[in-house]
């Protein structure tokens, strides 16, 4: 039986083609390596710090000396976690937020959003820190590590598509999407006085990037098709077109109708002029 878990957790990881379960895996098997050989180290009363280690050759430095010898951090410090409740509040995120998205979105823009909100969020990091004369004194020794900067593009591109899709939250009831990504954003800006100032510019720079993003798509532009493999040539042979419905305009009470019944039903349910409906709305 636990064999068959095993051979089920791969696949989704591994070979489902579903970006989340990809990201939220590969962040979840560093961690437990990474405190797996915490253990060994400390069990063993091996001299070595595991954590220092991870945040000297993985997390992204601030330092411009340092930049040259680590230029690599840009993509490992999305993959470590300082602690296991960063890991699971940056898996939480990514899960609920990630599953919206993929409703509306393909891989492969989950991917781009996912990747190119981590390197925009070390941007912001390196230029923030560089630049406020707050962080001078300490600059050598100021790193950022973990995923939230991915994770709050995949928020915010979320909240941008589909603002009005709801949330039920404990206590609160129904709150739309785009309140919750607004409060994450007013945080984050709150926390630059905070000691996890370097964080916060990660986070400010993936949600830059995540609204930028959707903004564009809907206006037409696909930044995501640097992705896209090309296809291979074929020969079609008398091949009708297939007339596709079109709408003049789709009403606010329309995509409230196909968002209650995504919320009740999931995404697969919709009918194909339902989702042509709101892909359609999503752009206007």
């Amino acid at each position: 039986m636990n064999n068959n878990i095993f051979k089920d957790l791969s696949f989704k990881v591994f070979r489902s083609g579903n970006p989340l379960f990809f990201y939220i895996g590969i962040n979840t098997i560093i961690f437990i390596v990474t405190a797996l050989i915490a253990l060994v180290a400390f069990l063993t009363r091996t001299n070595v710090d595991v954590y220092d280690l991870v945040r000297e050759y993985f997390a992204l430095p601030a330092s411009f000396s340092k930049l040259p010898e680590r230029f690599y951090t840009v993509f490992t410090y999305m993959f470590f976690h300082d602690g296991f409740l960063h890991l699971l509040f940056n898996m939480l995120g990514l899960f609920w937020f990630g599953q919206v998205f993929m409703n509306f979105l393909k891989s492969r823009q989950f991917h781009f959003v996912f990747i190119v909100g981590g390197l925009a969020g070390a941007l912001l990091f390196i230029a923030g820190i560089n630049l406020f004369p707050v962080f001078a004194d300490s600059l050598a020794g100021i790193t950022v590590i973990g995923a939230s900067g991915c994770v709050m593009a995949i928020i915010v591109a979320t909240a941008t598509l589909v603002p009005n899709y709801a949330f039920y939250l404990m206590f609160l009831g129904e709150v739309k999407i785009k309140y919750l990504a607004l409060a994450y954003f007013i945080l984050d800006i709150l926390s630059l006085g905070s000691t996890n100032a370097g964080g916060s510019l990660a986070h400010i720079g993936g949600a830059i990037l995540g609204f930028s993003y959707i903004k564009m798509l809907q206006s037409g532009n696909d930044l995501s098709k640097i992705f896209e493999k090309k296809p291979k040539l074929r020969v079609v042979k008398n091949e009708q077109p297939i007339k596709k419905p079109t709408f003049k305009g789709v009403s606010q009470n329309e995509v409230d109708e196909i968002l209650d019944k995504i919320s009740k039903s999931g995404y697969d349910n919709l009918t194909a002029t339902e989702k042509e409906k709101l892909f359609k709305a999503s752009k206007d």
